[in-house]
Formats: C-alpha cells, sequence, structure tokens
C-alpha cells in the first residue's frame, strides 16, 4: 500500500510551530520594542505570550504581525524546510497542537 502523501505546507494550513521556538535577536531588522524581551549579559530574544508562542504572532490568522521587519532567524526559517518540518514532527511526537 503506498504511502500518504503529506499535505504542502502553506499559509493555509502552516501550525506556526517555528512561532514557539526561541528566537534570539542577533540583528537589527526593525523589531518593535515591545516585542524584545532583554536580560542584562544575554542576547535579546523575542518576547513570548503566556500560551508560550511569540507575542507577534496573530493567534487568530496564525500570522506575523510584524513580518516585514520579523528577526533575521525568522526571515531565514523555510516553510516547508527541513528544520520546519523536524519542529512538524516534534510538535506531533509531543502530542502537543503546534
Amino acid at each position: 500500500m503506498a504511502k500518504a502523501q503529506p499535505a504542502a505546507i502553506d499559509c493555509s494550513n502552516c501550525e506556526a510551530c517555528c512561532c514557539r521556538l526561541e528566537v534570539m535577536l542577533f540583528t537589527d531588522t526593525g523589531v518593535p520594542a515591545r516585542f524584545i524581551r532583554e536580560v542584562p549579559g544575554q542576547v535579546a530574544v523575542m518576547r513570548r505570550g503566556e500560551d508560550g508562542w511569540c507575542a507577534a504572532l496573530d493567534r487568530n490568522s496564525l500570522r506575523c504581525s510584524i513580518y516585514e521587519q520579523r528577526p533575521l532567524i525568522c526571515r531565514e526559517f523555510a516553510m516547508g524546510g527541513e528544520e520546519c518540518l523536524e519542529e512538524r514532527v516534534e510538535g506531533l511526537i509531543a502530542r502537543q497542537p503546534c
């Protein structure tokens, strides 16, 4: 029996798994200060909401509310790429919705 092929990942079915990852801010891309968490002696990171998701994520659309100003690491994280697929699998293994 042939193995079912997973649906292609695009904006309409993305589960925003990457928006639960720690996002370090190594470069200035214009991220608004209200989305940045700074701890003395550490690299600045994106703030997270109480739910653990990135504070810049629009919870209704699961899209980035600061897309044009998103961090470099987010720009380099390819939707449907190897890292994206790994995060989606990890979410399933942990039995947590992404």
